[in-house]
C-alpha cells in the first residue's frame, strides 16, 4: 500500500523557534532515502518553506498557503495554483476598505508570487513584514490601495490582529461561496489571530486529494496542531494531533502524539512509518 505522510509545519513539525531540529531532519531524510513518501502542508509561502526546510528531502510536492498551491521542490515548479475570481477580489477589497482592515495581498506574476501591502501601521503587521524581509529576503511592494491590484491574479489575502478586530470581517466573508477562509490563533503570539482568504477551491483538503490522485497514493497519514489543519485531517485516512494541538484537532485525531518541541512527529514516524 502506497502511503503519503504529510505534516503541518508551525506548531507541528517545527520547534518553538519555528525551526526543524537536526533529529527531525535526519529521521525524514532517512525515511525518504529508504523509499518513503513525505511532504508538508502549511500556510507558509515557498520562500519561507525552502529556507526552513533547507537540507530536508521532500519526495512529494508540498502544499503551500493552506492549499492555494502545490509545489514540486525537485522540479522547482508549481504543479497547481488557485486564484480568486477578479470580480470577487474587487468586492473583497471594497469590503476590506469599508471595514478598515488591511494586511497583505499575494498575486501570481510570471509563475511566481508577488507581495503587496498598504501600510505597516500596526506593530504586528510591521513585525510580520520585517521578519520575512530580513530573514527570508521577501520583497514587499507598497500600494496606496489594494484596489490597484484588481487587474492582477489574486491568490491570497492575509492579516493578523486581535480576535475582536477580525471576527466581524470573518462573519462578513464566511458566507461567500467563492472564498475559503481560515481563522485561527497565532501559536507564536497568542493575542493575535490570523484571517486568511483564498479561492473556495483552495484548501489543504483539496490539495491533498489532488496529490493523492495525481501521484497514486492509497493512503494518507497527516499531522497537525491548529484549526487550519482540520481540512488536512478530513482528507486523511489517519490523522495525528501533536500534544500541543488545539482541542478541536485532538477531537478529530486518530491519536495524540508527542509535542512539537519534543520531535513528536519524527518520533512517531521512526516507530510507525513504513
Amino acid at each position: 500500500m502506497k502511503t503519503l505522510y504529510i505534516s503541518d509545519l508551525d506548531g507541528t513539525l517545527l520547534d518553538k523557534n519555528a525551526e526543524i531540529t537536526v533529529y527531525t531532519k535526519d529521521v525524514i531524510n532517512r525515511f525518504v532515502a529508504n523509499g518513503g513518501h513525505f511532504t508538508v502542508a502549511t500556510a507558509r509561502t515557498l520562500d519561507t518553506v525552502l529556507h526552513i526546510l533547507d537540507g530536508v528531502k521532500l519526495s512529494v510536492p508540498a502544499v503551500l498557503l493552506n492549499g492555494v498551491s502545490v509545489y514540486d521542490t525537485d522540479a522547482r515548479e508549481y504543479k497547481k495554483i488557485e486564484t480568486i475570481e477578479p470580480c470577487c477580489a474587487a468586492e473583497l477589497f471594497v469590503t476590506l476598505a469599508g471595514m478598515g482592515v488591511t494586511g497583505f495581498v499575494y498575486t501570481l506574476e510570471n509563475n511566481d508570487l508577488a507581495y503587496y501591502y498598504e501600510n505597516l501601521d500596526a506593530p504586528h503587521r510591521k513585525q510580520f513584514h520585517d521578519e520575512r524581509s530580513e530573514k527570508y529576503g521577501r520583497v514587499y511592494i507598497k500600494v496606496n490601495s489594494f484596489s490597484e491590484l484588481c487587474d492582477r491574479e489574486i491568490t491570497y489575502f492575509s492579516t493578523g490582529d486581535d480576535y475582536a478586530a477580525l471576527s466581524p470581517l470573518y462573519e462578513r466573508l464566511k458566507t461567500d461561496a467563492r472564498l475559503h477562509l481560515e481563522f485561527y490563533r497565532d501559536i507564536y503570539h497568542t493575542d493575535i489571530w490570523y484571517l486568511e482568504v483564498c479561492p473556495a477551491s483552495a484548501s489543504k483538503f483539496n490539495a491533498v486529494l489532488y496529490i493523492k490522485e495525481s501521484y497514486g497514493f492509497d493512503r494518507v497519514v497527516a499531522f497537525g496542531d491548529n484549526l487550519n489543519d482540520l481540512p488536512l485531517f478530513r482528507a486523511s485516512d489517519e490523522c495525528y494531533a501533536v500534544a500541543n494541538a488545539r482541542a478541536e484537532l485532538k477531537a478529530q485525531a486518530t491519536a495524540v502524539i508527542g509535542a512539537n518541541c519534543q520531535d513528536g512527529v519524527a518520533k512517531w514516524m521512526e516507530e510507525n512509518a513504513k
